[in-house]
């Protein structure tokens, strides 16, 4: 049994130099300014959570990621754990309790409880008319705006590790994280990749919140964010295009997930994904295991760009 089974995933964590440019990155990303101190930026989506993007003013690094907690007794168990900070009072904007914790590789992993809820932003979408339903918008004219993508919420985080086994056991028995889709190289026993989920009993989950890539490098592959829909993510896509970020890889749809996807990096190279349309289980759904050669690519788009595959900023 795990320790806990975690309940979303609640942002990540990283360092920049210059809090207004990274402002401006995350602005035309699709996310929304929540507050911003003397010494981070908080960045929040148009679901309720206070915010789920902090940069902390610094040289550029990784610092790590936090994951909602259940209840106050989820907390209470995590912080019997070897290692872990006690119970704290979160003194930032948003609010809350947490617990400290560091994974394998010494990335910070923050246990939260009682973060501020805000009002959810409203976000419009009509209908798409398909070949065998072309009457689901009779009489209404489907008008995309331009602009930025709108940002929903924290979809999953990539870390590489040369620490593979141990990180991914690690997750699993003590956030509770379920194997959805295993993928390997040669021998079906020699794993290079490990997609799980949360587990939420009969709930439905996202295919994916943590992604684990072996690797010979440690650090931080991407961040991910859903965006409203595959419209949006093609506004996106060409909106950061026009301000001159540094494309990644994209526009495409992954096979395992089955995301629709898009690729940036912000200032510094920390890379952060746009993605809509996700498989969705529960926790009867038994894991797969995949051919890596097959599972990198998917149906359509572009191949990954080789680069991209060892990909780790620390």
């Amino acid at each position: 049994m795990p320790v806990i089974k975690a309940f979303d995933l609640a942002y990540g964590r990283i360092c920049a130099p210059d809090l207004d440019k990274m402002e401006a990155f995350l602005a035309d990303f699709g996310m929304i300014r929540a507050e911003r101190t003397r010494r981070a930026l908080y960045m929040r989506g148009t679901d309720p959570p206070h915010h789920i993007h902090v940069t902390e003013l610094g040289e550029p690094r990784f610092i790590g990621i936090a994951l909602h907690a259940r209840s106050r007794e989820d907390l209470e168990k995590v912080a019997r754990l070897e290692g872990a900070s006690a119970i704290e009072e979160i003194d930032e904007p948003g609010g809350g309790r947490r617990v400290g914790l560091s994974d394998p590789d010494g990335h910070r992993v923050e246990i939260v409880h009682g973060m501020e809820m805000l009002e959810p932003i409203p976000v419009s979408r009509l209908p798409v008319n398909c070949g065998s339903d072309k009457l689901r918008r009779k009489g209404e004219l489907f008008r995309v705006s331009r602009g930025p993508s709108q940002v929903k919420r924290f979809g999953h985080f990539v870390l590489m590790s040369p620490n593979f086994e141990k990180m991914v056991r690690w997750y699993r028995e003590t956030l509770g994280f379920l194997s959805s889709d295993e993928v390997y190289v040669g021998e079906k026993s020699r794993l290079v990749g490990s997609f799980n989920r949360l587990d939420r009993g009969d709930d439905y989950v996202d295919h994916h919140a943590f992604f684990c890539i072996r690797g010979e490098s440690s650090g931080l592959n991407h961040l991910s964010f859903e965006a409203r829909d595959i419209d949006d993510i093609m506004t996106g896509h060409e909106h950061l295009g026009a301000k001159g970020y540094k494309h990644i890889w994209g526009i495409g749809r992954h096979l395992l997930g089955s995301q629709v996807f898009d690729y940036w990096a912000d200032p510094w190279g920390r890379v952060h994904e746009h993605w809509a349309d996700t498989d969705v289980l529960n926790a009867s759904a038994r894991p797969g295991l995949n051919e890596a050669g097959a599972a990198i690519n998917g149906p359509w788009g572009e191949p990954i760009p080789s680069h991209f595959l060892g990909y780790a900023t620390p």
